[in-house]
């Protein structure tokens, strides 16, 4: 084991043991999971933050690269109470400094307290207090990351088949897309086009989809600036989804605004109502920034604990976006009827046909 110490925004440095080696920084947040720690560090929506597990024993039952949801480990650094052998040399594999032996219930509190925080961190065999702090330093004055987008997503087109006869084609927008997203898809009788983030409304011309879907990610909104052109040229004439990021996408060229939260939502237990029926489903978050004002969109469904807008909607534009993971990996399934109304909205009458390969 090596030393290792956190240096925090808010001026603390606190002594932790070292299980994956490194120095590196960024927004520390937290999830209140208590499983799917494989999920969560491999979803890309965590890219260039600090993940702390709230729940104090990470990696009980192994490490299997079947339930990733990408293909690496995207935060820059893990703590947790205590990570077992298995996640410790995972994280060590993939050069992802890790910290364990901390009291993480002080760590979230202060996150809540606070707000999300800068931190900086240092693991290693000679590693002071001040190797922490010089990683802290190289934080201060920077902005978020305006790039963030192409560090997340394809480089290329790639196309997932549908399970069984295809009754639509998606074009999935990735901003930082989980492969859950494109399963429950594939799973319900959809050709899944994956396509860069800075896909032009070109290609989208010639790929005639279905439905134009954009994917959760990282970081601001506002970042993601041809991805909203892509929602400005194709709204109306083309059914729109999206989900958490693409909530927040699709609602800013909708005329909408978004913001930063103190703490954002991340876990699996966040209530939400559904505004028309009033029923209540448990959902797994993980996003940092929210709808303000929705636009050309009506809210239709809310945060049970803050009011935040969970689900936008237009019927006229044919347009359904949750803030929340429908796809839920890991937490609840409550909501895996919303991949069912996104390919409700294809008009299956003047659909073309497509014959596979």
């Amino acid at each position: 084991m090596s030393d290792a110490y956190l240096a925090l925004e808010d001026g603390r440095v606190v002594e932790a043991r070292g299980r994956a080696p490194g120095r590196t920084r960024g927004e520390l947040v937290f999830t209140t999971a208590y499983t799917g720690y494989e999920e969560s560090l491999t979803d890309p929506s965590y890219e260039e933050q600090v993940l702390t597990f709230s729940y104090p024993l990470i990696g009980n039952y192994g490490v299997r690269d079947e339930r990733f949801e990408s293909d690496r480990i995207h935060p820059r650094a893990a703590i947790a109470r205590e990570f077992t052998d298995d996640v410790a040399e995972w994280l060590e594999s993939e050069d992802v400094p890790a910290i364990d032996h901390i009291d993480t219930r002080d760590v979230v509190t202060s996150v809540r307290e606070k707000g999300a925080m800068k931190c900086g961190i240092a693991v290693g065999d000679d590693v002071t207090p001040e190797d922490a702090k010089a990683e802290l330093a190289k934080c201060k004055g920077m902005s978020e990351h305006t790039e963030i987008g192409a560090q997340v997503s394809t480089v290329e087109h790639q196309t997932y088949q549908a399970d069984g006869e295809a009754i639509a084609d998606v074009a999935l927008v990735d901003c930082g897309a989980k492969l859950s997203i494109v399963d429950s898809l594939t799973q319900r009788g959809a050709n899944v086009h994956v396509l860069p983030h800075d896909t032009t409304a070109a290609t989208i011309d010639e790929l005639e989809p279905d439905v134009l879907f954009v994917s959760n990610g990282p970081g601001d909104p506002a970042n993601f600036g041809d991805a909203q052109a892509l929602v400005e040229e194709f709204v109306g004439d083309v059914p729109l989804a999206g989900i958490c990021l693409g909530q927040q996408i699709i609602a800013r060229a909708l005329g909408g605004t978004t913001e930063k939260m103190a703490f954002g939502h991340r876990g699996v237990n966040q209530p939400v109502r559904d505004l028309n029926t009033g029923k209540v489903v448990m959902t797994t978050q993980n996003h940092g920034y929210t709808v303000g004002e929705p636009g050309d969109l009506e809210v239709t469904q809310v945060n049970v604990n803050d009011d935040t807008a969970e689900g936008l909607e237009n019927d006229d534009l044919n347009v359904i976006t949750r803030q929340y993971h429908p796809e839920a990996h890991p937490g609840p399934h409550d909501s895996l009827g919303f991949f069912d109304d996104v390919l409700g909205m294809v008009d299956t009458d003047s659909r073309r046909v497509v014959v596979s390969d």
